[in-house]
């Protein structure tokens, strides 16, 4: 019986898959590709929020970045910036309970990929650090969802 070492089961699973990356089977992106989204999730109570930080999650101190918070209440269903009494705080780099926030730059509708009116600022950091970003909201009267409180740390280079 004829066996097969470990280098020869490795070389040709590779040439497998340059294979299927040449015929187009199995697509990879290239490795410049700007395509590729970061989100990060967080859940309060029955609310969720994806937070995306433009550019790249990557911000540079000094330099304007956008940033957006879909909110979602369990099910899925969108909740517009219309619908939420939201502030957003950014604190600095060392920050201590009970500290004022270093920002509170306001929110205003905006609509990125597929969501449409969701909260979304403008944000300046001064300097490099890691600084958090805290979303906290209620239901205006017409909507339906607990008040909630979600934190993500940003790195700024």
């Amino acid at each position: 019986m004829f066996t097969l070492s470990n280098k020869s089961k490795s070389l040709g699973l590779l040439v497998l898959l340059g294979l299927l990356v040449e015929t187009g089977i199995f697509p990879i992106p290239p490795l410049n590709s700007t395509s590729v989204l970061a989100h990060e999730v967080e859940v309060s109570g029955d609310v969720a929020a994806t937070f995306h930080l433009e550019p790249n999650h990557n911000p540079r101190a000094g330099a304007t970045a956008k940033v957006w918070f879909a909110l979602t209440r369990k099910g899925g269903q969108i909740i517009p910036l219309e619908q939420c009494n939201c502030n957003l705080a950014v604190y600095s780099p060392g920050h201590k309970p009970g500290d004022k926030p270093l920002i509170e730059p306001p929110l205003k509708a905006v609509s990125a990929e597929r969501y449409k009116g969701i909260p979304g600022a403008d944000i300046v950091f001064p300097e490099p650090g890691i600084y958090k970003l805290e979303l906290n909201g209620s239901a205006k009267t017409a909507a339906n969802f607990k008040p909630f409180k979600i934190n993500y740390t940003v790195t700024v280079r």
